[in-house]
């Protein structure tokens, strides 16, 4: 698995294409309201670097241990539906079978021979 591991592309299905997080997403200066230049650069500065260093210290801290966390819960969740959602639907299906049987044979009986009469009276209308 590790050897199937984008390194570059770490988001390749674009799960949270929706979290930008770079400075031009969220700093933006109109005509008319310009800071110094310096102050501009240094503010592009500390925000990279502060929001790198806050993100790696805290996916160093955490990261593994959610990661964990919700590995457990989607084995959790597999678990469940391979071992009783998936026969329970399965049940129902065979359940749902025999009732759709009883049905067909019950209209079978009350409706078929209200149908053939009809039928065999109709038979002799003809343009």
């Amino acid at each position: 698995m590790a050897d199937s591991l984008d390194m570059v592309n770490r988001d390749p299905n674009n799960l949270n294409d929706h979290l930008k997080v770079q400075f031009e997403d969220v700093f933006g200066e109109p005509e008319g309201a310009r800071s110094i230049d310096c102050v501009w650069k240094l503010s592009y500065t500390c925000f990279t670097c502060w929001l790198g260093l806050c993100y790696k210290i805290a996916t160093l801290l955490y990261g593994i241990c959610i990661a964990a966390e919700w590995g457990c819960e989607f084995a959790s969740i597999a678990f469940y539906h391979i071992w009783y959602v998936t026969p329970m639907l399965r049940v129902c299906e065979i359940n749902c079978e025999v009732f759709k049987k009883l049905t067909k044979t019950c209209c079978n009986c009350c409706m078929e021979p209200c149908c053939e009469a009809c039928g065999a009276l109709f038979i002799h209308f003809k343009k």
